[in-house]
């Protein structure tokens, strides 16, 4: 077996893992970031950039570089509802960036691996999968892979598990998962967008809610289920689906053709979890690994992010005083746990109002009482545009930057 050593071994090149490289490799920290795909193609990942991490994009002086890449931008959330049309989240008068982001993932995480190669203490390691944690010494020392070239063993002071929500590292480590999943699944597809064309993010409408979110070229489409529905919709067919997504947004009607097979709809089973505990001795869960979020309000990339900037603040000074403790992974798990647990209670409270189908028969159609109150007090879209678009606890890059080569 190869044997590696490095500082601090990140496993996961997703948006927490790439930033959370990005930053301890800019603070001078030695550190390699194990990924187990060829690249980051892959299809129907968030790619929503919120407000809080641009602002973490200003803080590294990478923010205009990052925005000069194709994307879209949401200063607004809008929905349409019985009772007529309403803005429900209102990011404009955030700073520096009043608004939300759209970039295919791919892309993100490939702008953040180039800006991270200009610190000579990065490296990035592609098609390596971690199979399993290095015990020694009562603490976790590393972690085993395969790779194309054989079994890999890479030792650490740190290892940072970013592997998303079916964790190895987590599961090795035998962490306690609390669950708690609002009870829907979402289907993601794609239908051609005219020049110009304009519809509400939000539809809600008795059982059914669409979410269409911008592209440019085309839009990117969430249809709501229940959980565990998918069958039962395949059963009925692909023409009751598309008449179902036309029900909500007519206009897309002589477009819903195109989806011509369900090989072109993308399942995401809807999952909201978190550890108990993120850390052992040697060892933390960031992102998805230590918190699953459902897709409401898109937070989850930005919920990741902001762990690695909290993860760097506290990791990066403890790196250059002698190493990690287990009071250094704690104070990272407190910096956060607040912040995640508000966040889902409001992902699964926001899900089980706005999709009426997960209520009981018969139950009041009318516009949820958040709804309700948005209409009745306009101002209040700006504080839920505050807490969507920045989080309870947004995080601020503090550790100091290293020259980078060239």
């Amino acid at each position: 077996m190869r044997v590696e050593t490095t500082t601090c071994c990140v496993v996961g090149g997703g948006p927490a893992g790439m930033m959370a490289g990005l930053l301890l490799a800019r603070a001078g920290v030695d550190v390699t970031v194990l990924e187990k795909h060829e690249d980051f193609f892959r299809d129907f990942r968030g790619d929503t950039i919120h407000p809080a991490t641009l602002r973490i994009l200003a803080d590294l002086g990478i923010a205009e570089a990052f925005l000069a890449l194709p994307h879209t931008r949401m200063p607004r959330v809008s929905m349409e509802t019985a009772s007529g049309p309403l803005t429900i989240a209102e990011f404009t008068r955030l700073r520096p960036y009043g608004f939300i982001a759209f970039v295919p993932q791919w892309d993100f995480l490939d702008f953040i691996d180039d800006q991270a190669k200009a610190y000579p203490t990065f490296r990035l390691l592609r098609r390596v999968e971690v199979t399993d944690l290095v015990h020694e010494a009562g603490r976790v020392a590393g972690v085993r892979a395969e790779t194309d070239d054989g079994p890999l063993e890479v030792r650490a002071d740190l290892v940072l598990a970013a592997d998303g929500r079916d964790s190895v590292l987590r599961e090795q480590a035998g962490l306690e998962v609390l669950a708690k999943s609002p009870p829907i699944d979402v289907l993601w597809f794609r239908i051609p967008r005219t020049a110009e064309e304009v519809v509400p993010f939000f539809r809600s409408e008795d059982d059914s809610v669409l979410v269409s979110i911008d592209r440019g070229a085309y839009w990117q489409l969430a249809y709501v289920i229940p959980h565990q529905g998918f069958d039962e919709l395949q059963e009925r067919g692909l023409p009751a689906f598309r008449a179902g997504v036309a029900a909500l947004v007519p206009a897309f009607a002589d477009r819903l053709e195109d989806v011509a097979d369900w090989d072109q709809v993308k399942l995401l089973s809807v999952r909201v979890d978190r550890l108990r505990r993120w850390y052992r001795p040697g060892l933390l869960c960031i992102g998805d690994a230590a918190h699953a979020m459902s897709p409401a309000g898109g937070v989850g990339i930005n919920l990741a992010i902001q762990d690695a900037v909290a993860a760097a603040n506290v990791l990066a000074p403890a790196f250059r005083g002698g190493g990690p403790t287990t009071d250094h992974l704690r104070t990272v798990q407190r910096r956060r746990e607040l912040a995640t647990r508000v966040t889902q209670a409001f992902q699964i409270k926001v899900v089980g109002t706005l999709y009426r189908g997960s209520g009981p028969a018969g139950a009041d159609r009318r516009d949820p009482l958040p709804i309700r109150l948005i209409r009745r007090l306009p101002p209040l879209r700006h504080l839920t545009g505050r807490f969507i678009g920045m989080g309870l606890r947004p995080e601020h890059v503090r550790t100091a930057a290293v020259t980078p080569v060239g």
